[in-house]
């Protein structure tokens, strides 16, 4: 490939292989091959979450941080095991070997030090910009993710001051707000915390914020939410921010591995391909018996997902009933909300036979319900760019959406004018509550008794390209106009 047009560090929360509790993983995990291609080298700054050091091959010292909010840490160089991904690993056992997850604690509750758990992510990047690793790496440009990521500007200000920095919003909804009394402990710069400057928000330090208007560029995944963000409606607060940046909000799509989602060589399934279809066949019967379904001659409806309003499955219980009698089907995996997990049950108990439900997180059983139901269904309120709707479409599934977001970037709705220029590619809710999802599944239950229209648009659909090749293109510009591309 030859030598790298430039080096950037990605600050981020979890990133597969290693650790995930969405699409952000799948992001941050599959960025740097398809950077490489583009001969943009990066490296991933993670946090050292208990167990992640032993997943490292390899790994290399190449930092220590005599006192990092509280105790020593180091940073462990190597590969992800099962991953190209480069990955830098902070270890700080006072902030991160300990039981629970990412963000919340065994019962269920934010860590109380989350403020400083990834601040001190934010500060050991900004460290690296400065110093520069034990082999002499160093950063052109260093790109957050997400409020976890949102003060990485601030302290490059502070320590390494005229360091690029791009600041990519998955959701906008979490900002990562802190009291002002924790802004001595974080090492921040005072000077920015006053009514309206780059940390205050709301009288809290508001680590989100101060990444949106200290970063050089922002970024988010997907066109049509960059729009939505300065809409009071999905701004959450922010959107008048958003609103003053001086540059607005790059909309790049996110992408999917598509070596990672292959029907054709997916180890959790019986293989197919768009040209041999015959193994699908074989998924959804294995699906029928996974789940206790019996078949009712309709499409099997499959839902991947959290439990959330956002997701707009408060809405299910209450209007798919009717949809059963049609011969829908429904297999359930997620886990979230309470008052959803017992409203999903219910509707188990009472459909025995046509909704199945497993609950909680299954990796290898998400890539079989892609693999096995007909349809795949999205109704989220909002949605920045999603990635299920994209499996989905790679796998066969139709995707039943949301009119928001990526979902709305991603998905042709079967329109009439779609349908015969024979272009579609799912069904669009026509507006997000239970009136709208209930006209979009009979839809969808029209589409599945016409045997032609609906190979027309799951063939449609496996024949998209949302892989990285245009996305990664789109962030290599950025850098290059930032960097001057370090030729």
């Amino acid at each position: 490939m030859g030598e790298f047009r430039g080096r950037v560090l990605s600050v981020a929360s979890e990133c597969v292989p290693l650790v995930k509790s969405g699409g952000l993983a799948d992001v941050t995990g599959a960025l740097p091959g398809a950077l490489a291609a583009q001969e943009w080298q990066m490296a991933v700054l993670l946090p050292g979450y208990r167990g992640l050091a032993a997943r490292i091959a390899r790994p290399a010292e190449v930092m220590r941080i005599d006192d990092l909010f509280g105790g020593p840490a180091r940073i462990l160089s190597g590969r992800a095991e099962g991953s190209e991904a480069w990955i830098l690993l902070l270890e700080a056992p006072h902030l991160y070997d300990r039981p629970g997850g990412p963000y919340l604690d065994e019962t269920g509750q934010d860590h109380s030090d989350n403020p400083e758990r990834f601040g001190a992510l934010c500060l050991a990047a900004a460290l690296i910009a400065r110093d520069g690793l034990a082999d002499g790496w160093r950063p052109d440009l260093v790109h957050a993710h997400d409020w976890q990521g949102g003060l990485v500007p601030a302290y490059l200000r502070m320590h390494a001051p005229g360091t690029a920095s791009v600041l990519t919003i998955h959701n906008i909804a979490f900002q990562g707000l802190a009291p002002a009394s924790r802004l001595h402990p974080l090492r921040l710069d005072p000077r920015d915390f006053y009514p309206g400057g780059p940390l205050e928000f709301h009288g809290q330090i508001g680590a989100l914020k101060a990444g949106l208007v200290m970063a050089d560029r922002v970024t988010t995944v997907s066109p049509r939410y960059a729009a939505e963000l300065a809409l009071p409606e999905f701004g959450m607060g922010l959107e008048g921010v958003i609103a003053a940046l001086p540059d607005p909000v790059a909309g790049i799509l996110n992408g999917i591995d598509k070596a990672a989602w292959d029907p054709a060589r997916d180890p959790a399934i019986r293989p197919y391909s768009a040209r041999a279809k015959k193994g699908r066949a074989a998924n959804r019967a294995l699906l029928f018996g996974e789940y206790g379904l019996e078949d009712g001659h309709g499409p099997v409806l499959g839902i991947v997902s959290r439990m959330t309003r956002q997701k707009g499955l408060d809405l299910v219980p209450g209007v798919v009933a009717p949809l059963l009698e049609r011969g829908l089907r429904l297999a359930v995996l997620g886990s979230g909300d309470a008052e959803l997990e017992r409203a999903f049950e219910a509707l188990a108990a009472a459909h025995p036979g046509k909704v199945g439900l497993k609950q909680g997180y299954d990796e290898a059983l998400s890539h079989r319900i892609y693999a096995g139901a007909d349809a795949l269904l999205v109704p989220s309120r909002f949605e920045p760019c999603g990635l299920t709707q994209l499996y989905a479409l790679r796998y066969g599934a139709v995707p039943v959406v949301a009119p928001t977001g990526g979902l709305s970037d991603t998905v042709i709705p079967a329109s009439p004018a779609a349908l015969g220029a024979g272009v579609a590619t799912g069904v669009m809710l026509p507006r997000v509550d239970a009136g709208g999802l209930s006209l979009a599944l009979s839809q969808l239950c029209d589409l599945y008794e016409d045997p032609a229209a609906w190979r027309r648009i799951q063939a449609n659909g496996m024949a998209a390209d949302f892989g990285w090749d245009r996305s990664a293109a789109a962030y290599a510009a950025l850098y290059h106009g930032l960097t001057g591309g370090a030729d």
